[in-house]
């Protein structure tokens, strides 16, 4: 049996730093314990005394009782489940040393507990931002600006600048519009979505209002410094629908009436992002005349298909908070089942006539791409709706960011229409 060493007639430091070695079955005591460290312990220069595992228990639990408001048992004994299979890094400890082991485990500690709120503090923004929305963003910006390459000389480290002046205060302008529509929603978000941040309370609202202003603020004074009028203008509209389509004023919050709320997110997924971003482009990066070119007019009415059915789909999830607090979506109005099957339709024509726009190019590695790429996508979207349970919310917000990813795919295939 292993043996705790103690300095004869010593009594325990108030700061002990124990470790189990192996397992211990305190009804058989087959296992024992031993001490790592006494910490800043003045011991007497006697012969160590061995003391069974038993008996060493019962001297921390004893002096733990006498001091339980300031060191209890949990202190000194942690589990031997957490520590089952480790060896002690020293076998023995001499007890007249004094020596504390205790410095890197709690190097460790510091440096675990310093990671964890900053984690934490990037989930919670992350959660915040809606990443689907700024994915989604980043993508369209991308595939539409590289409408606006004409020849491989194009893609140049000006294409890159000019790429990179876009996205960065449209994701900016993207997060303040998120972010006003969960501090509008707050009431409705704890019945729909609980797991965002104002809703669960892991922002406040002072913090939510906090991080739109300034994001606001960011993305406006960057668009200015740029001095592109088709990035700003894109800049400039987008504020002002995303704030009357979530903010509670009179005549405003347009979310309340489902047609509305449906030519926002057309106005801006479907026309600000493909015309404004082309503009931005073609005439402020290449300086060229405005020119609306083939593959940007089907960008512009495929992607005006598409913010219809996220309009419509993005409610159908959120039906029990919309009722209870008065959202007269299509969903709450037509039920979840009609508007998903209008929904998937909607994009089963849209892919029909993107495969149409596809065969009509006198490019043949465009034919073949776009053809058979939207091919792909038809036939996968019929084959998941199809054995979608309705029923369940998880799989209808499953099926929702599906949507997301059929959307990205999308932005994959437009600048290779030609």
């Amino acid at each position: 049996m292993d043996s705790l060493l103690l300095g004869a007639h010593s009594k325990p430091s108030s700061h002990l730093s124990c470790r189990i070695v192996n397992s211990f079955d305190f009804s058989k005591a087959t296992k024992s314990w031993r001490c790592d460290a006494f910490k800043a312990v003045q011991y007497p220069s006697v012969a160590p005394v061995q003391i069974s595992c038993s008996r060493a228990r019962n001297v921390l639990t004893n002096y733990s009782s006498g001091s339980s408001q300031r060191y209890p048992i949990s202190h000194f004994l942690k589990s031997s489940d957490e520590f089952n299979g480790r060896s002690c890094k020293n076998g023995l400890v001499n007890a007249a040393s004094g020596q504390s082991l205790e410095s890197e485990p709690e190097k460790s500690g510091n440096s675990k507990s310093t990671q964890k709120p900053l984690q934490t503090a990037i989930d919670i923004f992350y959660r915040f931002s809606r990443p689907h929305t700024v994915i989604g963003t980043t993508l369209s910006i991308i595939s539409v600006s590289l409408l606006a390459v004409e020849r491989l000389s194009d893609v140049s480290p000006l294409f890159l600048t000019g790429v990179l002046e876009a996205i960065v205060p449209a994701l900016l302008m993207n997060i303040y519009i998120v972010g006003l529509n969960q501090l509008s929603d707050i009431e409705i978000d704890k019945v729909n979505k609980p797991y965002l941040p104002l809703a669960s309370g892991e922002y406040s609202v002072r913090t939510g209002i906090m991080i739109v202003t300034s994001f606001a603020a960011m993305s406006f004074g960057l668009g200015w410094v740029i001095g592109s009028w088709p990035l700003f203008w894109a800049l400039f509209v987008s504020f002002i629908l995303g704030t009357a389509y979530s903010i509670d004023l009179p005549f405003l919050r347009w979310k309340r009436f489902a047609l509305v709320a449906a030519m926002c997110i057309l106005a801006v997924r479907a026309v600000i992002v493909q015309l404004a971003f082309f503009l931005h482009m073609q005439t402020f990066v290449y300086r060229r005349p405005v020119f609306f070119t083939r593959p940007l007019i089907f960008a512009t009415a495929f992607m005006s298909f598409f913010s219809v059915v996220i309009a419509l789909f993005k409610d159908i999830p959120d039906i029990v908070g919309d009722k209870i607090f008065g959202i007269r979506s299509f969903t709450v109005r037509l039920g979840q089942e009609r508007v998903f099957w209008i929904c998937v339709y909607l994009l089963e024509m849209a892919y029909a006539v993107a495969i149409l726009v596809g065969a009509s190019s006198s490019s043949p590695w465009s034919k073949l791409v776009t053809v058979l790429g939207h091919i792909i996508l038809a036939s996968i979207l019929w084959l998941r709706a199809k054995s979608i349970d309705l029923k369940s919310k998880t799989a209808i917000t499953s099926f929702y960011m599906f949507i997301w990813q059929l959307f990205y795919a999308e932005y994959l295939l437009i600048p290779l229409v030609r």
